[in-house]
């Protein structure tokens, strides 16, 4: 799996955090962005010149939503069992890929940041309150008193809210206690404590990279 930045890329956090979750072995490669080299070093390995990529011997899938439904034709618990559940965490996870860019472009995902609100504008705040939404209606309709969106166990939809997880806490942005309490458990996970903690430990290179898909 070759991916960018842990500090800031979201879009390559997702496939990361559903593949250990699944237990698929994976060797990675980090691509550092906004370096010289950076282009063009990741269009020899896909010519779409983003990353996350996964490569599983001689197939390649960019774009990390279509690398979360590879994952999942391999571990196919990274999806519901019920229908209706995993129609609704598809469309959940659809609807991140492609939407909410207020919270994206005003709140970067940063994992180093110490949690601190800053004032947000109003299309953020209408972000945040439909992600919020979103949190609710999942854990009381699917949630079957589990820690996740989709019950006991994490798959791709908490793998595609996972940086919005990271954008409320390190924005300090208030929320009620049951999504509190889900962010928690998300973050208490040992995949996104091993994210963190490599994270962490990665040089101050560049800023913001949340653009790349």
């Amino acid at each position: 799996m070759i991916i960018a930045n842990k500090n800031y890329s979201s879009w390559s956090m997702r496939p990361w955090l559903a593949a250990k979750a699944a237990g698929i072995g994976f060797e990675e490669q980090v691509i550092w962005l906004r370096q010289p080299e950076t282009s063009a070093t990741i269009k020899t390995i896909s010519a779409a010149g983003k990353v996350p990529i996964l490569i599983d011997g001689d197939i390649l899938v960019h774009e990390s939503i279509a690398i979360l439904e590879y994952l999942a034709e391999i571990a196919p618990a990274l999806w519901p069992q019920d229908k209706e559940a995993r129609a609704h965490a598809r469309s959940i996870g659809s609807e991140m890929h492609a939407g909410f860019m207020p919270l994206r472009r005003n709140c970067p995902m940063n994992i180093k940041r110490q949690p601190k609100a800053i004032a947000l504008d109003t299309e953020t705040l209408a972000s945040v309150e439909r992600v919020v939404d979103l949190f609710v209606d999942c854990r009381a309709r699917f949630g079957g008193g589990g820690d996740f969106l989709f019950g006991s166990s994490f798959n791709n939809a908490d793998a595609m809210f996972a940086p919005v997880v990271n954008r409320l806490h390190a924005y300090d942005i208030k929320v009620p206690a049951s999504v509190r309490a889900y962010m928690d458990a998300v973050m208490a996970t040992p995949m996104w404590r091993e994210w963190e903690s490599a994270a962490l430990d990665e040089a101050e290179v560049i800023a913001d990279i949340d653009g790349v898909a």
